[in-house]
C-alpha cells in the first residue's frame, strides 16, 4: 500500500514542486549510459521524473507503482506517452526481458519483512535478461539519518504559486530495530488544509543486502557511495546470475 504523501491526489501533485533538486537521478543516467542499456524496468517509480527523462532519451522503460495519484501525475509528463505505465507492485509484473532494473530513492527500503524484499528482488531477477543488471540504492544504518527527521531540521515553507504557501516537516514516530517510522505533515496555507503521510523504512546493512542479493540468484559487482550522499548512502549494482 502506498503512503498518502504518493496516494493522495493533493499531496501527489505537489510533489515534485517540493522535491525540485533530484540530482540523485543523474547516477542513475550514467549508470543507463555505462551499461548502455536500451530498456529499463523502474520499480516505484513515483511521480515518473526518471521513467520520462529516460524515454526523452530514447530508452525502452516500464514504470510500475502502487500509487495512481503518482502516475497520473506521471502520465501528464513530456515523454510519458513513450513510458509503458503499471500500477501495482514487482509482484504484479508481467513477462519482461529489460536490460536493468532501478529502484530510485527509497524504494529498496519500503519492504519491510525478508520475504517481501526476497519476493521483489526474485520479481527483479525474472523481469532480467540473462547478465542484466539491478540497481538500487540504501541509506546507511550506521549514519542514522532518521536523527535529522525532526521538525527543526526538516521544516520547509515553500511557495507553489498556484497551491500557495505549503508548510512542511518530518518527525520520526518510532525507531523499533532497523525500522524507523516517521510522520511527514504538510499544510496549505490557502485553505488551511493539513495532511499528514505515515511511512516505515528498514535500514539493512550492507552486508545483510549482499546477502540477500546472493540468495536471490544475484552476483553483486560493485558497490559505490551514492554522488548526492557521500559516506550516508550506498549504490548497489547487481549482475544477473545464470
Amino acid at each position: 500500500m502506498a503512503d498518502a504523501h504518493f496516494e493522495e491526489r493533493r499531496l501527489a501533485e505537489i510533489y515534485d514542486p517540493l522535491e525540485a533538486d533530484r540530482g540523485d537521478l543523474e547516477a542513475y543516467v550514467g549508470l543507463v549510459e555505462e551499461f548502455e542499456a536500451q530498456t529499463v524496468l523502474d520499480i516505484g517509480c513515483g511521480t515518473g521524473t526518471f521513467a520520462c527523462l529516460l524515454a526523452n532519451r530514447g530508452i525502452e522503460v516500464v514504470a510500475v507503482d502502487p500509487a495512481e495519484a503518482s502516475l497520473a501525475v506521471a502520465r501528464r509528463k513530456l515523454g510519458a506517452e513513450r513510458v509503458r505505465w503499471l500500477r501495482g507492485d514487482a509482484m504484479e509484473l508481467p513477462p519482461l526481458q529489460v536490460d536493468l532494473v532501478t529502484m530510485t530513492g527509497n524504494v529498496a527500503q519500503v519492504f519491510l519483512s525478508d520475504d517481501d524484499w526476497r519476493a521483489t528482488l526474485l520479481r527483479a531477477h525474472d523481469a532480467l535478461r540473462p547478465g542484466g543488471r539491478l540497481v538500487f540504492e540504501i541509506r546507511d544504518p550506521d549514519q542514522q539519518a532518521w536523527r535529522e527527521w525532526n521538525r527543526e531540521q526538516s521544516y520547509r515553507r515553500t511557495d507553489l504559486a498556484e497551491d500557495g504557501i505549503v508548510e512542511s516537516w518530518t518527525e520520526v514516530t518510532a525507531v523499533l530495530g532497523d525500522l524507523v517510522s516517521f510522520r511527514t505533515t504538510f499544510a496549505f496555507d490557502s485553505d488551511g488544509e493539513t495532511f499528514t503521510s505515515e511511512s516505515t523504512l528498514r535500514f539493512r546493512h550492507r552486508c545483510e543486502v549482499a546477502a540477500s542479493l546472493r540468495r536471490a540468484n544475484f552476483t553483486v559487482e560493485e558497490v559505490r557511495e551514492a554522488p548526492d550522499r557521500p559516506g550516508r548512502e550506498f549504490v548497489f549494482i547487481a549482475r544477473r546470475a545464470s
